[in-house]
């Protein structure tokens, strides 16, 4: 039995998403932290969420690049479905407003998190599939969300993860390379949360948050490019 409130926050929600849930009690879910509970929470609908919007990703752009090779291709869905591009579609969403988190979450600023935001994307595509079993419909919802930023991605070498962009922008000012240290593992597999630091040379030490090593690596490398750019 899933354990959420009663109704949402914002009734509009549902109108933003593109999609009336038949089972009310799996959008709540998806709107909830595990600071809530480690139990009834939305990781398992992430986990799933995650999968399904890089298949619908991959092949958009498998359609609509037929003479683009695999590592292009590669990089424009790692464009897409990163971290700072599911935020976007959360503010467009406008989620914030609308995440159940524990009073603790809420005063550290969670409900403007951008991991946390991009989490709640993948977990409400994937409560949408349960709900509906319709895989079309989960896909002309999602690339409906996409639309302002599909017309944007180029298949270009420039479009790379922020790790291997931090790696680059280093090794080009021959500087050490940055150190990632796991500094703790929430939940167990394949439910995890990672908290990864990111070290680099003459800057504050900066956290990232995942459902992977390798997310949390992302999440902090590119809030070490932001510090980097200012």
């Amino acid at each position: 039995m899933i354990k959420t409130q009663s109704k949402l926050s914002d009734p509009r929600l549902q109108s933003r998403i593109g999609y009336e849930f038949k089972q009310l009690e799996l959008l709540q879910l998806a709107l909830t932290h595990r600071s809530v509970s480690h139990k009834y929470n939305y990781e398992r609908l992430e986990f799933l969420g995650d999968s399904l919007l890089g298949m619908i990703i991959a092949n958009y752009l498998y359609q609509a690049y037929p003479h683009e090779n695999e590592g292009r291709l590669t990089r424009m869905r790692a464009t897409l479905v990163r971290q700072e591009a599911l935020g976007k579609i959360a503010n467009d969403l406008k989620l914030s407003r609308c995440l159940i988190l524990s009073t603790g979450e809420l005063k550290s600023g969670g409900h403007h998190r951008e991991s946390i935001l991009a989490d709640t994307v993948e977990a409400i595509i994937g409560a949408i599939y349960v709900d509906s079993n319709d895989l079309n419909l989960l896909k002309n919802i999602v690339l409906k969300w996409y639309i302002p930023y599909l017309d944007h991605i180029e298949p270009t070498d420039q479009l790379k993860d922020p790790k291997s962009r931090l790696q680059e922008y280093l090794q080009a000012r021959k500087k050490p390379l940055p150190v990632y240290e796991v500094v703790d593992i929430q939940g167990d597999a394949p439910n995890q949360h990672f908290k990864v630091v990111c070290l680099v040379e003459g800057l504050p030490r900066v956290m990232g948050e995942g459902s992977s090593r390798r997310f949390a690596e992302q999440t902090a490398a590119a809030e070490i490019l932001k510090l980097l750019e200012q």
